[in-house]
């Protein structure tokens, strides 16, 4: 079995309150990924960064004083451009950057059926994309991981940078770019 994870494609990280032209940039390439996979019977699963209106008054929120991904808003929808391709099941909401939650349900598959690999794309590189992969590196350290660096964008490009760098050098397979 392979997977994909497709790590906070929403409304405010592409062109909401959070987007860049980056973000906006890769959209395409996102779904054209995601087509791929389901055509080749690839296991999908969406992230989504999910916040309340207390969000202000978090530990992130104080760090970043941007409200976003507030539950149930459009900014915290998937892009309409995804949409078609998102299954409910298939979506994992996280409150913070990395999922615990997907290291445990990765690790829970992989002994039920053997993942062959994880691939990870999607928003944003430096902050959600390395958590996730790091968690799930760490969950189940023999299966191989990847990141798609045409399908991914950072805050900044060179945050994008630094980050798949940091992926190389833990071991994670850095496709493109």
């Amino acid at each position: 079995m392979r997977v994909l994870v497709v790590v906070d494609m929403q409304v405010d990280f592409v062109n909401g309150s959070l987007g860049t032209q980056e973000a906006i940039g890769i959209v395409p390439k996102v779904k054209a990924r995601i087509a791929q996979a389901k055509a080749d019977g690839e296991m999908v699963i969406f992230t989504r960064d999910t916040h309340y209106g207390d969000y202000l008054k978090t530990q992130e929120g104080r760090n970043l004083s941007v409200e976003h991904c507030i539950k149930n808003t459009e900014g915290w929808q998937i892009v309409p451009e995804l949409r078609e391709y998102v299954e409910e099941e298939e979506v994992i909401d996280k409150p913070t950057f990395g999922s615990i939650y997907l290291g445990e349900l990765l690790c829970k598959m992989n002994t039920e059926e053997k993942i062959e690999k994880v691939t990870f794309i999607g928003l944003c590189t430096d902050i959600c994309v390395v958590s996730n992969v790091l968690i799930t590196k760490a969950s189940i350290p023999e299966v191989p991981v990847a990141v798609e660096a045409e399908c991914c964008a950072g805050v900044t490009p060179q945050s994008h940078e630094n980050a798949l760098a940091t992926m190389k050098m833990c071991q994670v397979q850095v496709i493109g770019g």
